[in-house]
Formats: C-alpha cells, structure tokens, sequence
C-alpha cells in the first residue's frame, strides 16, 4: 500500500526544531543502515564519533554520551554532577527551570533548583555568590553545580571572558559548571573563538552539546571534560531509557557534521538569517527588538493586534516573558521566507494604523 502523500507547508520560523534533516545528517544515516552493526553504542559508528566530538574540543581525555533529546542530556548530566541532597543553581529562565518539567529534581532524585534574579537571562558571579550565601545554612540544600546556557534562552551569548568570570566563582565556592549548548554551534558562530575556548579552557566541566537544533534528526552529545566526573553517567543513562538499542543512528551523523565542517556551517547560515531578519523589521515603528540578536533567535515587541493579525495569517511564533515573540532561524532558513515574513508583519503593522 502506497503512503499517503504530504505537502510540503510554508517555512516556518516557531522553532529550530522545526527544520528538516541537513543532507550530511541524512546521508550519514542512510550509510548506518546498512549492514548488521553491534548494538547500544558498541559501534564503530559510535566509537569514531565520541572520538570526533573530543577531537574538537581538543581533549582527547574528554568522556563522550550519545542520548536522545536535550532535556535527558541537562538532566543526566546535572544528576551526574549533583548529590540528590545538594542543589543546582541556574539563571530564573533557564530551561532547566521552565521547560523540562522537573526532570533536574527527577534525576538527581531530589536536588534543588536555586533561580536568582537574572534580568537579562544570564547568570553573573554576583547572583552564584548571592545563591550560594542563601543556601549556606547547615539545613539548607547547599550547592553543588552551576548550569549556564549557551546561547541564553532569550538569544544573548556569554563572551569568553563571562564564562570564564563565572567558573571562577563556581570554583572559589566548590561548584562544578555545567552549560546547556542546546544551541552551542550558534554560539561559537558569534564569538567565533574555539570550542575549547569557551568551554573547558574557560572552566566549564560538562557539556550538553545540542545536535537537533543544528540539522540532525535527534541526538545530544554530553561532553564531560574530565573522564573522571562522568562516572555514572552511562547507567543514569541506561535506567533513564536514553542507551539507544540502535545507538548509531544518533552517533553517525554526528561524525558526519564535525569531518564536513557542517555543525558550524548550518550554524552560521542560522545566525545570518536572525540577523536578515531582524534587519528586515528594526525600521517598522511600533516593532522593537527586545534583546540584541546575538546567535539565531530574534525577539521582537509588538501590539498584540499585530500579533493577531500575523498568526492569522499563518504565521507561527511562541511567547515569552511576559508577551514577546520569539523567531527562531535554522541551518535550512530561506532569504525568500525570511522576506515574505517581515513583509507580512510590515502589511500587519499597516493594518493596524501604526505605520
């Protein structure tokens, strides 16, 4: 019986995870699925892409998991780095705190998620020294870890030199850092520095390195930068369900974007589209960008009838914080979408009387 045929919808720009499969992803997939290869990571698919992975961070020494989806890489990792009785400290709009569900306090069985106000959604050393002083008192969950992400959840990205001001202070109070790069490849995008640079030359000590936003079809990599605080982590992985049975079709694409150069390429062709963009709109009076566009995320204010109007015309795009509307830009975003979006919200804004 013949499937049934799709159609293929308008570009969308809700979410990265909206995109499709990058062919480097889709190929390296296509040559995993032959033959009859051994299961659960023990692959030369798998062995090959760990090594790949270490190999771009420039420490071989690094421990390398393959796991399904971004909130078992945050939640195992952070379970691996923290004491059920201890706590994890993380900016208020982290996703660790909004969106996983309590999955951090479910794999950790029992730690806690201390917020600081962040205003501008990063985390600075003043708020980890705040936190921790909070936490000091004998009966209460006394810190562990740090998580940062990178990019932050409202587009901005931490320099080099703000990673590695905040490992200081995890360091001089004995917490570890961990940092959710569900969009990591966009971030060394901006800064154009070294993946080493940012993470463990800077202090970081594990990784959530995010490979679905980025083209694949799923599949995190957790980096830990020291072999030896990753221990647990492939049985936290097991009990959690997130060892694959068919492991290498998550690891072989990873092989095939780091050897093609393709993590980093689809990375900056996202990030330019934020910035076509957001480019596009910034001259549309009652539209206003709500944070600089610094990796492939664009954040704009606008009236909520305009807001109306462009979902009504089909538009998708989520909220946040309160009301602002967030676009997101993938590996595969088309110049010609990206213009018949910023020409529709402009027909939108005109609509309404505000031009």
């Amino acid at each position: 019986m013949p499937l049934p045929q799709t159609t293929t919808p308008p570009q969308q720009f809700g979410s990265d995870n909206y995109a499709g499969l990058c062919p480097q992803a889709l190929e390296a997939i296509s040559r995993a699925a032959k033959g009859s290869t051994p299961a659960y990571g023990d692959d030369a698919w798998t062995r090959l892409a760990a090594k790949a992975v270490a190999d771009v961070f420039e420490t071989p020494d690094a421990a390398v998991f393959f796991v399904l989806t971004g909130t078992a890489a945050n939640a195992l990792a952070l379970a691996t780095l923290c004491p059920p009785y201890c706590s994890i400290i993380a900016s208020e709009v982290a996703h660790a705190e909004t969106s996983e569900r309590g999955a951090p306090e479910f794999f950790t069985g029992g730690a806690k998620l201390i917020t600081p106000p962040t205003p501008d959604g990063k985390l600075t050393p003043e708020a980890i020294k705040l936190a921790a002083r909070r936490a000091s008192s004998p009966r209460a969950s006394t810190p562990a870890v740090v998580t940062i992400t990178q990019p932050t959840e409202n587009g901005l990205v931490y320099s080099v030199d703000e990673i590695r001001a905040i490992a200081n202070a995890c360091h001089d109070h004995g917490l570890r850092l961990h940092m959710d790069g569900a969009r990591f490849a966009n971030a060394v995008a901006t800064l154009g520095c070294t993946p080493a640079a940012m993470t463990w030359q800077s202090g970081v000590d594990a990784l959530s390195f995010g490979g679905t936003k980025n083209g694949m079809a799923m599949g995190e990599a957790v980096v830990f930068f020291k072999r030896s605080m990753a221990q647990g982590f492939a049985e936290r992985a097991r009990q959690s369900g997130q060892t694959a049975s068919k492991m290498r079709f998550l690891s072989a694409p990873w092989l095939a974007m780091i050897h093609s150069g393709a993590w980093l390429d689809n990375a900056r062709h996202a990030n330019a589209s934020a910035r076509q963009f957001a480019q596009a709109v910034e001259d549309i009076p009652s539209i206003k960008l709500a944070w600089p566009v610094q990796s492939n995320a664009v954040f704009l204010l606008m009236p909520e009838p305009v807001m109306n109007e462009l979902r009504a015309r089909g538009w998708r795009f989520y909220t946040f914080f309160g009301g602002i509307c967030r676009f997101m830009f993938a590996w595969d975003a088309r110049p010609e979408a990206i213009a018949a979006l910023a020409a529709d919200l402009r027909s939108c804004v005109r609509g309404q009387g505000a031009l």
